[in-house]
């Protein structure tokens, strides 16, 4: 185990209200976090606004503000909704921010004089909202490859980052370090698309607008938008401060995740940046898919966007993070519809979950007054093969959340509560009740109630309210029983008191109703 864990996601240009696309990737960072601060490392998580460019510049005027009023406005939105998703960032950078700004000047000056950045003139086309050149033969029906919009044939003078310096460089780092992204086809395709045909050298600045950084040396030039934004991850560690105490203790950053829309510049052009300032890279850079609608992206002209708000607002912030988690498969696309989340909250937390604790502490109540039975360390074999299930699922959560396969790591959660449930209409504790069985129906409890301490353990990164409901209804108290360290024990609890009345953690829904309920909010 590592004494530390440094994740990172990408600043968010700042564009308006963010919809749970956009949230999907902070709640993984979270959830990631959570994780390792449960195993007991020092998590440490970065997230902030990219806010300087043409298209701030743009949309700044268009709003009747200064680029900057604009930006903070922006700022001031993000922060807010982590708030309610109950986000635990340690530091959110903006761009725009004196220590931010100081330190690029410092890399772009170094680059300079070791040759890596060049003067020249640039001519091509470039799409304003991706803030990207392309050649003529990368565009795609004469529009942007990355987000189809119209593209501009711009001419300007130009600084320029030299990238084929680097580029066998970083193949050979591709080659060496396996984990270094994932999922690995995307280390295909920026070989294959990028790499291969010949890596371009990378446009670093900018003089047709004015809202950047400026070039110290060259001061009509502003940085890039790209050179000036990846930055931040060791910028806002204190890199070249007079403060790098962050910097020594966490950098390189154990995971850093971004949507598949910027992969090429987190895969190509950051890693060659820290290679030209000596730095080491990050472990791992994980580039997930996106969440979709059943027509295509999300869009308002399409009245298909959701926002993460109304979901939490209406079905409570737990309900929304697994779905965020549970329905999206880092390595492809997931669907967001009305239906599937309605079915999601109805089956697997209410039907599944729910059930499985209230039936627990109902039955604890019945038959032992409240009072959690003692357990007297020897299974029999319905109860030895439920034990041998659920470690051998805490195992395989394990192994998969490590791998960063997060949603079906949750669903090896979601395996051992169908097992739970189960295991309730093997032993039929009502049978053994009626049998005076008091033995094995002491064993049943004991083991329902267990099983039930472990789900909330496993669940605790990405639903901590639920997670402390659970230990509060069986009445475990003690911190140490609700740590990852005893999650592998089946002998501990001891003098612990269920509530008097169980309460659903997960009320069902009026499955046409909620989901007519979303189609209209969408629509709005």
């Amino acid at each position: 185990m590592n004494d530390k864990f440094y994740v990172t996601t990408p600043i968010y240009y700042p564009s308006g209200r963010f919809h749970i696309g956009t949230a999907y990737t902070t709640v993984l960072a979270d959830s990631i976090k959570q994780y390792h601060k449960l195993k007991g490392e020092e998590s440490y998580m970065l997230t902030g606004t990219d806010e300087h460019g043409q298209k701030i510049e743009k949309k700044a005027k268009e709003a009747n503000k200064t680029p900057k009023e604009y930006v903070d406005e922006m700022a001031k939105m993000a922060k807010e909704l982590w708030a309610k998703m109950e986000i635990e960032y340690d530091d959110f950078i903006q761009t725009t921010e004196e220590r931010h700004e100081k330190i690029v000047q410092k890399i772009f000056d170094r680059f300079m004089e070791q040759g890596d950045i060049y003067k020249g003139e640039y001519e091509g086309w470039y799409c304003i909202p991706c803030e990207t050149f392309f050649t003529e033969t990368q565009l795609v029906d004469g529009k942007c490859p990355d987000c189809g919009r119209e593209v501009g044939l711009m001419k300007e003078e130009s600084y320029f980052f030299n990238m084929k310096k680097y580029a066998n460089r970083l193949l050979k780092y591709y080659e060496e370090h396996a984990d270094f992204i994932k999922p690995e086809y995307r280390k295909n395709e920026m070989i294959n698309n990028f790499i291969k045909p010949g890596l371009e050298d990378l446009c670093v600045t900018r003089t047709s607008f004015d809202w950047g950084i400026k070039v110290l040396k060259d001061p009509k030039h502003v940085i890039y938008v790209w050179l000036d934004a990846l930055t931040n991850y060791i910028t806002a560690l204190g890199y070249l401060s007079e403060d790098d105490q962050k910097f020594k203790k966490y950098w390189p950053a154990d995971l850093q995740i971004v949507g598949k829309d910027i992969a090429r510049f987190h895969l190509i052009y950051w890693p060659i940046f820290l290679m030209a300032l000596d730095l080491p890279l990050p472990k791992t850079i994980l580039v997930h898919n996106w969440i979709m609608m059943k027509d295509g992206k999300m869009s308002k002209s399409k009245g298909n966007v959701i926002y993460p708000e109304i979901l939490i607002e209406r079905y409570g912030l737990d309900s929304v993070r697994y779905f965020l988690l549970r329905e999206m498969p880092v390595s492809q696309d997931g669907i967001f519809s009305p239906e599937a989340f309605v079915e999601r909250y109805n089956f697997d937390l209410c039907n599944d979950l729910s059930n499985l604790l209230n039936r627990t502490v109902s039955m604890v109540n019945k038959y032992f007054e409240g009072n959690i039975p003692l357990y007297n360390g020897t299974p029999n074999e319905v109860d030895k093969d439920l034990e041998e299930y659920a470690l051998s699922q805490i195992e395989k959560f394990d192994e998969k959340w490590n791998n960063y396969e997060i949603a079906t790591s949750i669903q090896e959660i979601w395996n051992l509560v169908a097992r739970t449930n189960k295991y309730i209409d093997e032993t039929m504790p009502w049978a053994l009740a009626k049998e005076e069985q008091t033995e094995k129906l002491k064993a049943c409890m004991y083991h329902l109630v267990e099983n039930l301490r472990k789900i909330a353990i496993l669940i605790k990164p990405f639903m901590k309210d639920t997670a402390d409901n659970i230990f509060r209804q069986l009445g475990i108290q003690e911190e140490k029983m609700k740590n990852w360290e005893n999650l592998k024990i089946y002998d501990k609890i001891e003098n612990s008191k269920v509530i008097e009345k169980g309460e659903p953690i997960f009320m069902r829904l009026k499955a046409e109703e909620e989901v007519e309920f979303l189609k209209n909010i969408m629509k709005k």
